[in-house]
């Protein structure tokens, strides 16, 4: 089999590359080792901000800067070309804890976003249901994604634009002639081409070996969540209070997230992480106490240091790039990050600094 590009990964890095290469007159195959977006691509919330935003280095507020100008376009696009909606929302995010509330100010005075402080009076209309506090942080602007349904309308937009998609395919390793790529191996048959994608997530760094991977700094970081079936008038924005977050859906849906946990390729849940978000969320949200929680899941995240991920060619393997790394950011990075991809694999003057996210930095 022949493909001007193939694209190894399917979850919302990978598709989102299919997608931005797409729009620059590329077909590519994506290969996914299993079926696709059911790793951390499904199982994140989708929140269209980092968390703590202010926390992060400049070369992520870029990313998310640039995809947060573009994400309700793009959801359109995806909503009247697959049917399926994306349900792209803007609920905005309310910060409960307020200690970085100078060091907020000043990160959105520099970045021209829209933040403020404001009192208890102006919570209580705001979101009437939350635990009361004297203060809070308000981002009025932020938006959020339904992970599955965007990943579900992803895959029918591309199928329908006639992209391969090959599921349950692992790869089995690269093939490389004289330091340029000329394909990949799979147990169904080597795939020929001049250009490969890896978007593998967690799984990146083994994808490529010891060698060709020693510039790649990403781990797997196991992430639990819970979600509430409640009524869709109890919570009107997300929230976040000590690294915790609320979102929720339109449907009346509640997610509560994350734990942050270093246990390698243990994808199993713990009955200690259900307690410690459900005593979380109940302490946000008083109703979810007696609000039933429907299910309970894990995800593995591509840590990367800083949570910058890595964006372009590999410095050794002419014809391969990457695209991993985006960690607990995965879908608020994913359609700049997708954009630089395409733009480095085509040829195309980027947008943005390729520099910043390059392997070897």
């Amino acid at each position: 089999m022949n493909s001007d590009v193939v694209i190894i990964g399917g979850g919302i890095a990978g598709f989102l590359s299919a997608y931005e290469l797409l729009q620059r007159g590329v077909k590519a195959t994506i290969v996914e080792r299993g079926e696709c977006g059911r790793e951390s691509s499904w199982a994140g919330g989708g929140i269209l901000s980092p968390l703590y935003p202010w926390r992060y280095p400049e070369p992520v507020t870029r990313l998310a800067s640039w995809g947060q100008a573009r994400y309700e376009a793009f959801a359109n696009t995806l909503y009247k070309g697959s049917g399926t909606d994306p349900e792209w929302l803007k609920s905005g995010l309310l910060f409960l804890d307020t200690e970085e509330k100078q060091q907020a100010r000043e990160w959105a005075e520099k970045f021209d976003i829209s933040l403020e402080l404001i009192d208890s009076k102006r919570l209580s209309v705001l979101s009437p249901s939350l635990k009361p506090v004297d203060e809070a942080i308000w981002m009025p602007d932020v938006a959020q994604m339904r992970n599955p349904r965007l990943m579900q309308s992803l895959k029918q937009f591309l199928l329908e634009a006639g992209i391969k998609i090959l599921e349950n395919t692992p790869v089995t390793g690269l093939k490389i002639s004289e330091n340029r790529l000329t394909g990949i191996k799979t147990p169904k048959g080597d795939i020929s081409a001049n250009r490969v994608v890896l978007t593998g997530g967690a799984w990146s760094r083994e994808i490529l070996g010891e060698e060709l991977g020693k510039d790649l700094r990403v781990e797997p970081v196991r992430g639990q969540m819970l979600i509430f079936k409640a009524s869709p008038d109890l919570l009107p924005t997300m929230v976040l209070n000590h690294g915790k977050y609320l979102i929720p859906r339109k449907d009346g849906h509640i997610l509560i997230g994350s734990t942050l946990e270093y246990v390698g390729f243990q994808k199993d849940t713990t009955p200690a992480a259900f307690d410690e978000l459900k005593l979380a969320a109940c302490d946000m949200l008083p109703e979810l106490a007696k609000t039933p929680i429907e299910k309970h899941w894990s995800g593995l995240r591509p840590g990367s240091p800083e949570g910058i991920p890595y964006i372009g060619p590999h410095p050794e393997v002419t014809g391969l790039f990457v695209n991993t790394g985006h960690f607990r950011n995965g879908v608020v990075l994913g359609l700049a990050s997708a954009s630089l991809l395409a733009d480095l694999v085509t040829n195309n003057p980027p947008e943005l600094d390729p520099c910043l996210y390059k392997l070897d930095r």
